[in-house]
């Protein structure tokens, strides 16, 4: 029997069948990427590797159980198996994944490299090595020279915002005043005292902590790199000093983001940015310290007695205004507002206490440390543990205070698979690397090893041990951030050494911000109530700050090597 059709009815056969095959191909497709989804085993470790005395765990996420199930540590190189232990019970989950857990092989403590096998899933690479975290911490270091504004020789940009500042608000007459220099705050152009207050203090504190780690210098010129950047926000801050009675607090505000990206050079506001001037009890806790102990380390490092001389005198001088003035400044913008001014003044004071002598800063010291407390958290303006840190140098008892903090931050620790001290929040990577800037500085006290752990969770959260699987570290690892909320990367081509992003936030943050994301890649690692997102305009979990940066400098630069 033969079967006539013309070509029209011919092709259009064809082309039915045509999409019948292409849509079953797809369906097919689709449910295999489901099963794999749904199948796989995501196993989570920090991308650079460890210590050989380190506590070493990976995260495993599956919808699998593992219980019982074997995993292996290959040596990278050879292939061979170097241990082999079981995959214990866990009764976590996590997000999309039905469980969650922990493996631990902190038996290997020799150099080299490898990998977790389970299965036939392996993970990314990682390296055991006493200098494993040098080159960490030198990337760390170059984030602040990008970040740089004035004549400071910045690297990924010109010279920028020369005229800074156009006018001042909130003084008694608003001509310009030369506040060029510091560093731009995050991915914006716009520069805080509080933020450039911190990063300085930290970068000094650093040095004094430990001047051997922290003394490194890249660039041979027989200064440390640390202190040279340091003197961008000494600089910067000694120009804040209106009439030694005020300080600007702020220069810029939020019409900096409405004009566009640019590079800071071709910045079309740069006549146009405005420096607000206040003065608080909150601001000059953060100014007096960080000049107190500049005035220290330029004494006693590079001789500069005349430098010195005058950071003391700006210290002394504006801690002495501090019961003449409010407790907090006015804020000219939604960021860092304060909840807490008695912390800050015990830095001041305990700083003061220690260039000077004077028992009557020791006092004011205890008074105000007393008065802080406890603050449970780690931020910009929740930094009480650095002042109780240095008056137990003198108080022993004040070491408990820091205690406080970190018992809670290990009880909370032990209630997550993902092993955080803190809750997730807006700046998470800087939260959680303030706990392991707390843990060393109790270690340093105390002797005790009772938060090494918690320090090393919080550590290697940040560089891959995560329900993501990223380094939060530009070009740290394998699998990092590469698309920062950062003008300076945007316009080159994403690079930005050392950037640290704010990392996961809660959703109801998010919820509250329009963003327009362009990134998906981690989606499906996002829970109903976390989410991370890779992309270039979310100004929340990927944008990276001087005090993230700072705080992530001083974790890292105590786990290098001293070379």
């Amino acid at each position: 029997m033969i079967i006539c059709y013309c070509k029209k009815s011919k092709d259009f056969i064809n082309q039915i069948i045509k999409g019948f095959i292409q849509l079953v191909f797809t369906l097919l497709i689709a449910a295999g990427c489901s099963t794999v989804k749904t199948e796989d085993i995501y196993i989570r470790a920090s991308q650079t590797g460890f210590l050989p005395e380190d506590i070493k765990t990976a995260l495993i996420l599956s919808n699998t159980d593992l219980n019982e199930r074997d995993f292996y540590i290959l040596d990278t190189a050879s292939g061979k198996t170097i241990l082999k232990k079981i995959i214990n019970s866990s009764t976590y989950s996590y997000g999309n994944f039905k469980y969650c857990f922990e493996i631990n092989f902190s038996d290997i403590r020799k150099p080299g490299s490898y990998k977790i096998k389970i299965d036939n899933i392996e993970s990314i690479d990682f390296r055991i090595d006493e200098k494993i975290f040098n080159p960490v911490r030198d990337s760390l270091s170059l984030f602040f020279k990008a970040q740089r504004c004035g004549p400071t020789n910045p690297i990924l940009h010109e010279p920028c915002h020369l005229s800074d500042a156009a006018y001042l608000i909130g003084y008694k007459d608003s001509l310009g005043r030369d506040l060029t220099g510091g560093w731009h705050d995050a991915g914006d152009y716009i520069k805080f005292l509080k933020t450039t207050a911190y990063t300085t203090y930290i970068l000094l504190f650093s040095y004094e902590f430990d001047n051997n780690k922290f003394g490194f210098d890249l660039d041979n010129n027989s200064i440390p790199d640390i202190l040279e950047e340091a003197r961008i926000g000494i600089d910067w801050l000694i120009r804040a000093n209106v009439d030694n009675q005020k300080l600007v607090i702020q220069v810029q505000d939020e019409t900096d983001h409405s004009v566009g990206w640019r590079l800071p050079e071709n910045d079309s506001l740069q006549f146009n940015r405005p420096a607000f001037v206040s003065i608080s009890k909150s601001s000059i806790g953060y100014y007096a310290a960080v000049l107190a102990i500049a005035a220290r380390i330029w004494k006693e490092r590079f001789y500069d007695q005349e430098f010195s001389a005058k950071c003391l005198d700006f210290a002394r001088k504006f801690y002495e205004l501090k019961n003449l003035v409010p407790d907090f400044d006015s804020i000219h913008s939604n960021h860092y507002p304060d909840i807490d001014f008695d912390g800050k003044l015990a830095l001041a004071a305990i700083e003061l206490f220690i260039t000077t002598g004077d028992n009557n800063y020791l006092n004011d010291a205890v008074k105000y440390g007393t008065s802080a407390g406890a603050d449970y958290w780690w931020s910009v303006g929740q930094i009480n543990s650095l002042a109780h840190y240095k008056i137990a140098k003198y108080k022993p008892e004040f070491a408990n205070y820091i205690y406080q903090n970190l018992k809670m931050a290990k009880e909370n620790s032990l209630e997550n698979p993902l092993r955080i001290g803190l809750d997730f929040s807006w700046g998470t990577t800087n939260c959680l690397l303030g706990v392991s800037l707390q843990s060393i500085l109790y270690k340093e006290l105390t002797n005790s090893t009772e938060f090494d752990s918690l320090n090393i969770y919080q550590r290697d959260f940040v560089l891959g041990r995560n329900a993501w699987g990223v380094s939060f570290i530009y070009n740290i690892g394998k699998n990092f951030s590469k698309h920062f909320h950062s003008q300076i990367a945007f316009f080159n081509n994403g690079y930005l050494p050392g950037g640290l992003a704010a990392g996961p936030a809660p959703d109801s943050i998010l919820l509250t911000k329009q963003i327009l994301r362009e990134n998906s890649d981690f989606n499906f690692f996002n829970s109903e109530q976390i989410k991370y997102y890779d992309d270039y305009k979310d100004f929340v979990t990927n944008e990276p700050t001087i005090a993230g940066n700072a705080t992530a400098l001083f974790v890292f630069g105590y786990f290098s090597f001293a070379e």
